[in-house]
């Protein structure tokens, strides 16, 4: 769950099931936590500027290692040494409309892995070129809430003419639709992801009440979380680069997994921790770096049809 929404979560139905205790997918979360740990992975951001002290700590929290640029030549050259990288749309520069999508094109030549957090997709003809200019040199992940996984979708046009899926409206940074409605402009889009990717492999992690993620193949929801998430700003931003973060050592419906369980787990310790915003910040980075790889590994975790 990130700032995005949040809710007591929703009503199991007869296409859903707990994943087993014995599940791989758990033994590969965990691995990747335990990775985080001891590799200290290098998850370079270009990120919204109003939060990026917050993404670098909360990298640095989950175990990681951070850097920060604006410039298209600086963060080509660090992808080389970077286990992976983040790219966040939020507060726009003139300069971004040049900058970004020549930077995801030389991602996408040098074949490295990145995550995209398309906040406010729909609002405004630069973020609109921006977005659009990605889908033929796309992410490895995106990580956004229902409202701008169905905007992603509409632009990249991924899907059927004769679609009925929900349209939706740009909010700013809000969601005005529920995790349900994305589902399937979410399994579009990450396969859309994997066909492009260079680990052959991509995944699409929509926050809201109850979390969702998916490869396109197999989709799970993620229940828990804090209220109080929505109550800081930059909490869906960090959650990208961490995001982010774990790409640098596991596959991407893995890495997408993982930092949302993380998120999760950590967001709730903060709430008993905190007395209000700031210090449920402060509570919530202590609780990234103290969560421990077999906690975020034993969270619920359920897979929908």
């Amino acid at each position: 769950m990130s700032s995005d929404s949040f809710s007591d979560g929703a009503e199991r139905n007869d296409s859903e099931a707990a994943v087993s205790a014995t599940d791989p997918i758990r033994t590969k979360i965990k691995q990747a936590v335990t990775d985080v740990h001891e590799q200290t992975p290098l998850a370079q951001s270009f990120t919204n500027f109003v939060t990026i002290n917050l993404v670098a700590n909360a990298q640095l929290a989950a175990g990681g290692t951070a850097a920060m640029s604006y410039l298209p030549d600086d963060v080509i050259a660090t992808a080389e040494i970077a286990g992976s990288n983040y790219i966040n749309v939020a507060t726009l520069l003139p300069f971004f409309k040049d900058a970004l999508p020549e930077i995801a094109r030389k991602l996408h030549e040098n074949g490295k892995t990145w995550v995209l957090d398309p906040v406010a997709a729909g609002i405004g003809e630069t973020r609109t070129f921006i977005l659009e200019s990605f889908r033929d040199a796309p992410p490895t992940i995106v990580r956004g809430n229902a409202s701008e996984v169905i905007a992603l979708d509409a632009m990249w046009g991924l899907a059927d003419a004769d679609s009925t899926d929900p349209t939706t409206r740009p909010a700013g940074v809000e969601a005005v639709d529920e995790v349900d409605a994305a589902i399937d402009a979410a399994k579009r889009v990450a396969r859309h992801l994997a066909k492009h990717s260079p680990v052959g492999k991509g995944a699409v992690a929509v926050s809201g009440a109850v979390d969702l993620v998916t490869d396109g193949e197999r989709t799970f929801r993620l229940p828990g979380g804090s209220a109080m998430m929505t109550k800081i700003t930059g909490a869906g931003c960090s959650l990208g680069g961490v995001t982010a973060t774990y790409l640098a050592v596991a596959e991407p419906l893995v890495a997408a997994l993982a930092a949302s369980l993380l998120y999760d787990r950590a967001s709730e310790i903060a709430e008993v921790k905190s007395d209000g915003p700031g210090s449920f910040q402060v509570a919530l980075l202590d609780a990234l770096w103290n969560v421990t790889a077999d906690q975020v590994a034993a969270s619920d975790i359920i897979e929908t049809n």
